[in-house]
């Protein structure tokens, strides 16, 4: 369990207590439990793997010890003498910072404030020497059931009004899906960088939202939002969960915000799907017309693969990377850029391209080039329109390994 003193650190380099503090309503006299002791109880109940329960909150504060109790204002000095925190205090003050937190209509949305006071408290649990070892977030969904039940067939009121159905993959050996009533936890979780040393897997940000929403969509704002509060966005991992939405779902935002994309691409969207200029469309990328068929078909690496086999497809993908073409030029304001033959930058030898014929028999040599060259074999550079690659394009072929219980 995480000590309390690691807790109230937390709470208070967030800031999160005092900014929520001035939402509330001035009261008549003081409230006996205030904001940064009603967190710390939320902190500890989850810390210590309990249900995130009101009631578990105050058993998490009502057994602390006794100096503790009095510091955090659990027991109070009241005129008939100690008073200890009850259940329904806990509750008014909760419910004073639920109302305050809440939009008028969040319709089952991260709430602007709400987000933001999630946002610090994470950020806060960051340990300092951490916040810039890496740049790069693994992120993905998972289901969380709500405490209530549904509303009846006929309708009716419901405990928990935001919460609705959704559906969860069962990891069995059916293929069947399972239906639950609650919501989805998006998480982004800090990974190392590549070539960069290990850090811990820290939450960087997470959001909540109801099944009625595509949690990609209700998680993107949260993520592009990041660089504005001084957190750059590097490498983001994501399986094809977030690879198979619309290209203005989830890629374009999070290139404009800055991050470079590792995805694992949905089955529909690997390997050769059409040309550019004579360049083949494969996987996110752009290759040359002479480029093994073998080779443009190469899948993921399998989950259960071992060492050895993820040796052997690291060394494919790698031959794979020498028929690519390299970008040249960043994306302008209109989200167009200018790519070059790999034979034009020496990554293979090609008879089109005379002077890479001089070059290192150790590089892929073209036996047969196209009888009829396109402007990739032609022209020094071609130009790339933002919408030839919008929805795939990524920085590898081969998805970075994910080691965080939430991303598989």
């Amino acid at each position: 369990m995480i000590p309390l003193a690691v807790l109230e650190q937390i709470i208070d380099d967030s800031g999160a207590a005092p900014r929520i503090e001035v939402m509330l309503p001035t009261g008549v006299r003081r409230r006996q439990l205030a904001v940064r002791t009603l967190l710390a109880g939320m902190c500890l109940a989850h810390a210590d793997h309990r249900p995130a329960h009101l009631t578990r909150v105050h058993q998490a504060l009502t057994t602390l010890p006794e100096n503790d109790q009095r510091r955090l204002g659990v027991i109070a000095d009241w005129k008939n003498g100690p008073h200890q925190l009850t259940y329904r205090q806990a509750e008014y003050t909760f419910g004073l910072v639920a109302a305050a937190l809440a939009e008028d209509e969040p319709g089952g949305l991260p709430s602007g404030r709400l987000q933001g006071i999630c946002d610090d408290l994470l950020e806060a649990s960051v340990p300092e020497e951490f916040k810039d070892a890496s740049s790069s977030l693994a992120v993905d969904w998972t289901d969380l059931e709500s405490f209530s039940r549904p509303p009846p067939a006929r309708g009716g009121p419901c405990a928990d009004p935001e919460a609705s159905w959704g559906h969860r993959k069962n990891n069995l050996l059916r293929s069947q899906d399972e239906l639950f009533f609650g919501y989805y936890l998006s998480a982004g979780i800090m990974m190392r960088d590549e070539n960069g040393p290990a850090v811990p897997e820290f939450a960087r940000r997470a959001a909540l939202s109801s099944c009625r929403h595509d949690p990609v969509r209700a998680f993107v704002p949260v993520l592009t939002a990041m660089p504005a509060a001084g957190i750059p966005l590097g490498d983001v991992l994501s399986d094809s969960g977030y690879a198979h939405r619309d290209a203005d779902a989830w890629a374009v935002p999070l290139r404009a915000a800055g991050a470079q994309l590792v995805q694992d691409l949905h089955p529909h969207d690997r390997g050769p799907k059409g040309t550019h200029d004579g360049a083949i469309i494969a996987n996110g990328n752009l290759y040359c017309p002479a480029t093994p068929r073998t080779l443009l078909e190469l899948g993921p690496v399998a989950r259960d693969a071992t060492a050895d086999q993820a040796a052997a497809h690291d060394a494919r993908t790698a031959e794979l990377a020498r028929y690519k073409l390299g970008r040249i030029s960043r994306d302008d304001s209109d989200g167009y850029h200018r790519v070059q033959c790999p034979a034009a930058m020496g990554k293979i030898r090609c008879p089109l391209r005379s002077a890479s014929m001089k070059l290192d028999r150790d590089r892929p040599e073209i036996l047969q080039p196209p009888a009829n060259p396109q402007a990739c074999c032609s022209q020094q550079t071609i130009t790339v329109p933002a919408d030839v690659l919008a929805k795939t394009a990524q920085k590898h072929h081969r998805k970075r390994r994910l080691s965080t219980g939430l991303i598989p």
